[in-house]
């Protein structure tokens, strides 16, 4: 039975691109309906096909991460964009990310744009900020705020890969995309001045073939709750305190009132950075805070 993987889910049909590179438009079977599982984007997935133009969906392969904004499975990485200013660097922000996408499953790639455009003093403490991440096992990429620097930098590490777009409002992800696929004309829009925030306009999910690797054309992360997280979950989300916990005394250590805790001790001898031990609880506290349900 042949296999393949949905590029795109438009209006009830599947398009599912095949070994040999043609794209088959498919239907869901109604059994699908009955379990309740709905196909997405970056589903692997084995199909029937009458003709060349054709085909039913039998089966979905087992999903190593399913995302619902935008509603995609399989993601292997997210590259984030993040900008040294307008809008200023925020490792707040860029920590909220990562642990979205550290609980999904999905390797980061962090990319800090528009280096050219800060003095030397704020550009010599965004490179700090990513030596920490480096050594918290982070791939960190710097450009500058010409679009093409950025592109030249991304493409090699697209290849083989599914990966999503996100970070920052503002920062000129849909540019970056326009400028990697042209053909792509993805809507972008300035800054609004009022909110302090970047508009976008969302559209169906579809992967693109971008370089050697397909690329969701959607911008991810569009909630930046963490609805599904749970306390114990976010140890594992921040790898430096992963790492670190393991020399805790106690088992399920949440490392802030228990004693002989190794993460408050990394964090007293700056093997873990403060702004990352403070996001840490704050993302705890905002958990623990989250109202049921039902």
């Amino acid at each position: 039975m042949p296999e393949g993987k949905i590029i795109k889910a438009l209006a009830g049909f599947y398009y599912v691109l095949t070994d040999e590179k043609k794209v088959i438009q498919c239907r869901g079977r109604g059994v699908f309906r009955k379990k309740k599982v709905s196909p997405l984007v970056g589903d692997e997935v084995l199909f029937q096909a009458d003709n060349d133009q054709e085909g039913y969906i039998l089966e979905i392969k087992e999903r190593k991460n399913e995302l619902v904004r935008p509603p995609i499975a399989n993601v292997d990485q997210a590259i984030l964009i993040f900008s040294a200013v307008e809008p200023d660097f925020s490792t707040a922000l860029l920590d909220r990310f990562l642990v979205l996408i550290e609980y999904n499953r999905i390797r980061p790639i962090i990319c800090v744009s528009k280096m050219d455009l800060v003095n030397e003093e704020e550009r010599e403490r965004i490179l700090n900020y990513g030596r920490d991440y480096e050594k918290a096992g982070y791939h960190v990429l710097f450009t500058s705020s010409a679009t093409e620097d950025g592109v030249e930098k991304l493409l090699p590490l697209l290849e083989g890969e599914i990966s999503v777009f996100a970070g920052q409002s503002g920062v000129g992800k849909s540019s970056l995309l326009n400028v990697l696929k042209p053909d792509l004309k993805l809507e972008t829009n300035d800054i609004s001045t009022h909110l302090g925030r970047g508009k976008h306009t969302t559209r169906h999910v579809e992967l693109i073939e971008i370089g050697a690797g397909l690329v969701a054309d959607t911008p991810g992360f569009s909630s930046l709750e963490f609805m599904e997280l749970e306390m114990e979950d976010l140890n594992y989300c921040f790898p430096e305190i992963e790492t670190a916990s393991e020399s805790c005394k106690f088992r399920g250590c949440l490392h802030m009132q228990e004693p002989k805790c190794a993460v408050k001790t990394a964090v007293e001898s700056g093997d873990i950075p403060e702004y990352r031990y403070e996001h840490y609880k704050q993302f705890l506290q905002e958990i623990k805070e989250r109202k049921p349900r039902y």
